[in-house]
């Protein structure tokens, strides 16, 4: 947790590092690919929802992240 006189600024760094560990944690369980089926829609019109949501959140960005576009055979992290 952050110290109470440091200063964050532009998004809160100690945050950023707990779930950047928390996701490595998660990656290292082993439960990624039951999580992945577990997400599935488990009928055609939970799919649909799903579709409905994503092209709903779509339809508010602003474009396509940089960093999915990014080419993804460099090595290293995708931050710049």
């Amino acid at each position: 947790m952050s110290k109470p006189n440091q200063v964050q600024g532009e998004g809160n760094y100690d945050a950023a590092k707990e779930y950047d560990e928390a996701q490595r944690k998660f990656v290292k369980s082993g439960k990624v690919d039951a999580a992945a089926r577990n997400a599935k829609p488990k009928s055609p019109a939970e799919a649909q929802d799903m579709q409905h949501a994503e092209e709903t959140g779509r339809s508010h960005a602003k474009g396509e992240d940089p960093a999915v576009t990014r080419d993804s055979r460099r090595s290293g992290s995708a931050k710049p």
